[in-house]
């Protein structure tokens, strides 16, 4: 005699899940009932707010900003407004060059000695600035690399 051994689980395992979702069914039911009726009420407009147009006051915007903060600079020459360094390549000895640009112009090369327009010579270079002078003389004019960004 042979017999085939079942688990017993298997076959007691369906009603209870075919009753559990039936209890989820009917919860669920009840939920979406409950909160349909008690969603019915009316909802009440509340106006806006009137638009209030504020003008802001320039002096107090750059009084916020620092601009009323008197800031004591060095008084440049003109021809410092010229210039504007763009690079240095320093090398040992004070030797090297600089990208400068004049007038707005494309930037250009000048070794240290070189004379830039306007007369004013490459006196001396240091790794973020370069130092102008008259042909004669000491250096008068500093540029200086714009700050890393």
């Amino acid at each position: 005699m042979s017999r085939t051994l079942r688990p017993a689980f298997q076959a007691a395992a369906a009603p209870r899940w075919l009753a559990a979702g039936l209890w989820l069914l009917a919860g669920l039911s009840a939920s979406y009932w409950g909160l349909h009726g008690w969603g019915d009420a009316e909802l009440a407009s509340v106006p806006a707010p009137a638009a209030e147009r504020t003008l802001a006051d320039p002096r107090a915007v750059a009084r916020g900003l620092g601009a009323g903060v008197p800031v004591a600079a060095e008084p440049a020459p003109a021809d410092a407004s010229r210039h504007v360094l763009l690079g240095v390549v320093r090398a040992a000895g004070g030797r090297g060059a600089a990208l400068i640009a004049t007038d707005g112009q494309p930037p250009k090369p000048y070794r240290v000695g070189a004379a830039l327009p306007g007369g004013l010579l490459l006196r001396e270079l240091t790794p973020r600035e370069a130092w102008l002078g008259p042909a004669e003389g000491e250096a008068t004019q500093r540029l200086s690399l714009p700050p890393r960004r």
